[in-house]
């Protein structure tokens, strides 16, 4: 059951202020920013690439040289509020971020020191700090698709295996912002050991990374070692390449099914790296669903692509700054 979509797209609980809103959008290997309006265009775009080898204040300096791009906008006097997407983890209630593909970063109070650079370029506006896999789903549920469905499941599957929830139309990042985090739903209790810790999770069997390992382990011999290789080889009928990824289809299949019988979710949205495999990946994931997902209430669930590619991760921290702020 779907929701109408709203007559203008703009999050449901979008504060009051009509300007643009400031998003910056943080990652491993860039750090981009834009101004993004109300009807979801942006203006301003910039990045930077992120400092390698680099102290914290150095890759900081990196997300300033942004903001400073930002502020030379005509409509930079016109910014209402800032949103911030992050690599995670991300701790929301402090204001902090320890990126794994940052490794400067460990509890850096990324929210407070934004918020030092805007207000000294004249925008003392409110911030709010998101993961990226809250941003995307934010994105996606506004303008992309997952928009008029009133509650999703939106994932990030890459290099890691993140995500996001919307629930009663509303984002739902949790206490501490890392709510719908998927990648690390155990999906095999006897699977291997994952890098956070656990055993078997959704992340340790279907992110880019594991299908090119276990590919490989596999005796796969494909000319490039890396999952987009591996979906090549698939596309070509490789009995191993397909195999990988029936592998990752049905571990995502399983965390679906799980976390709509959960919370009921109608769709879920997979977008990042591994999804650019197209059918490839989504086939797998659907047959496999049918097996786990065997409610009544979760059969009619939907699974497709995200669509708004790389323009999530500034959409989604701006759409997440005006779902999460309070209306004024």
């Amino acid at each position: 059951m779907t929701t109408p979509t709203p007559a203008l797209p703009v999050p449901r609980t979008a504060a009051a202020a009509t300007g643009p809103t400031a998003a910056i959008d943080i990652g491993g290997t860039k750090i981009a920013g834009a101004l993004v309006h109300p009807d979801g265009t942006m203006t301003a775009a910039t990045r930077r690439p992120t400092p390698r080898d680099a102290d914290a204040d150095a890759v900081m300096a990196a997300v300033g040289e942004v903001i400073a791009d930002l502020s030379e906008a005509d409509l930079w006097p016109q910014v209402v509020r800032c949103g911030i997407g992050s690599a995670g983890p991300v701790d929301t209630t402090r204001g902090t971020v320890s990126p794994v593909n940052i490794g400067a970063w460990r509890d850096f109070p990324v929210q407070a020191r934004i918020g030092a650079e805007l207000a000294a370029r004249g925008a003392e506006v409110p911030t709010v700090l998101a993961g990226d896999g809250v941003a995307m789903t934010a994105a996606e549920h506004w303008l992309g698709a997952a928009r008029g469905h009133a509650n999703a499941l939106c994932m990030v599957v890459s290099t890691g295996v993140g995500g996001g929830l919307v629930l009663n139309n509303q984002l739902h990042p949790g206490p501490t912002g890392n709510a719908g985090h998927i990648g690390h739903i155990s999906v095999a209790f006897d699977g291997e050991r994952c890098v956070c810790g656990g055993h078997g999770c959704v992340e340790s069997l279907a992110s880019g990374t594991a299908v090119a390992r276990w590919a490989l382990a596999q005796g796969w011999t494909g000319p490039d070692p890396t999952a987009a290789g591996v979906a090549a080889s698939a596309a070509a009928g490789d009995p191993v390449a397909l195999a990988a990824f029936d592998r990752a289809g049905r571990a995502l299949a399983a965390a679906i099914a799980a976390t709509a019988t959960l919370v009921e979710t109608d769709i879920a949205v997979i977008g990042g790296g591994v999804a650019a495999a197209g059918d490839t990946l989504f086939e797998p994931v659907r047959r496999h669903l049918a097996s786990y997902a065997t409610l009544g209430f979760v059969q009619d669930l939907r699974v497709v692509p995200a669509t708004l590619g790389t323009d999530a991760g500034l959409i989604g921290a701006a759409a997440a700054a005006m779902m999460l702020l309070p209306t004024t």
